[in-house]
């Protein structure tokens, strides 16, 4: 029998169609599609996105399967020990997307404290009368504290981005360490959650869903955040309070929320859209060229060392 990918879409770049030559055949199909199911039972290698859940009763319907490649960091979609106890391998793409998301939390940052979309707004409505002493005014962030929730790539590169800022960065201590974190520009303080929230001016979310961090930001810890304080979530859905966090932006208490990921998404839960200071993104975190091309050649490239070669 011929090795048989299947993949749920094309990836970024010619990585998953070497894999298909080196590997025949390739079959591209929707996610539970009648192709895609048709396809499952043959299936040794599967390639997921990362908003596609593959659930440990679903392993049952795929018996030649052997490696599962997940077009994301995250593995929290997928039946993680159940494929560990069958054998089957799981190829995630650590690494390749840090800058490209830590860029994008940053652009987040900027965009809302500097009130960028409102400033847009205004200079596109035909309705701007020109400059005026208190018009659109943000906030600064030089000697502020941005606290960062996960000690990671991607936590550490944001970190070095605010302090390129002014900003001050501290780590949570999810480990209850007491240690600093070295973050490549110097050293920054890790303190217990309880301390950090009520330092920051700005908290990004930089941590995995794990059954630790889902649900951590509830609406007495949010209450423990300055008022005016900014959120930034380029991590999970889930991880975050989102409907304390839009009755927080409504009461005044904070100055901004920048969501780029979500609970269930693709559905946004539609309160966003009428929350003052929320600033939505669909899921744009790794969203370059040569993130998804990186991102695509390590899935593939951990799939054809799986299956016994390699590609190029």
């Amino acid at each position: 029998m011929s090795t048989r990918i299947l993949s749920t879409s094309p990836l970024v770049g010619p990585a998953l169609y070497k894999l298909g030559e080196r590997f025949p055949d390739l079959v591209i199909a929707p996610l539970w599609s009648i192709a895609w199911r048709m396809s499952l039972a043959q299936t040794e290698a599967l390639v997921l996105m990362v908003t596609e859940s593959f659930a440990e009763a679903d392993l049952a319907m795929a018996p030649n399967l052997k490696v599962i490649g997940t077009y994301s960091v995250g593995v929290n979609h997928l039946p993680v020990r159940a494929c560990a106890e069958k054998g089957i391998r799981i190829v995630n793409t650590p690494g390749v997307l840090t800058d490209a998301t830590a860029d994008l939390a940053l652009a987040m940052l900027l965009s809302m404290t500097r009130r960028l979309p409102e400033g847009e707004q205004l200079a596109r409505s035909g309705a701007w009368k020109g400059w005026a002493p208190d018009q659109v005014l943000g906030t600064g962030l030089v000697g502020k504290v941005c606290g960062i929730l996960g000690t990671g790539p991607i936590g550490k590169a944001f970190a070095r981005r605010v302090w390129a800022l002014g900003m001050k960065p501290v780590f949570w201590d999810r480990e209850g360490r007491g240690t600093p974190v070295d973050f490549g520009a110097g050293l920054a303080r890790r303190v217990p959650l309880l301390d950090l929230l009520p330092q920051c001016t700005v908290l990004s979310l930089h941590c995995p869903l794990t059954p630790e961090t889902r649900d951590l930001l509830t609406r007495s810890m949010l209450g423990l955040l300055p008022k005016g304080a900014f959120i930034l979530n380029t991590a999970r859905g889930g991880i975050l309070d989102e409907d304390a966090a839009i009755e927080m932006l409504h009461q005044g208490l904070l100055g901004g929320v920048g969501m780029d990921v979500y609970e269930g998404e693709p559905n946004i839960n539609k309160s966003w859209f009428q929350a003052p200071g929320a600033l939505l993104l669909p899921h744009l975190g790794s969203a370059t060229h040569e993130a998804r091309a990186a991102m695509a050649n390590v899935v593939c490239d951990g799939i054809a060392a799986t299956l016994g070669g390699k590609l190029g």
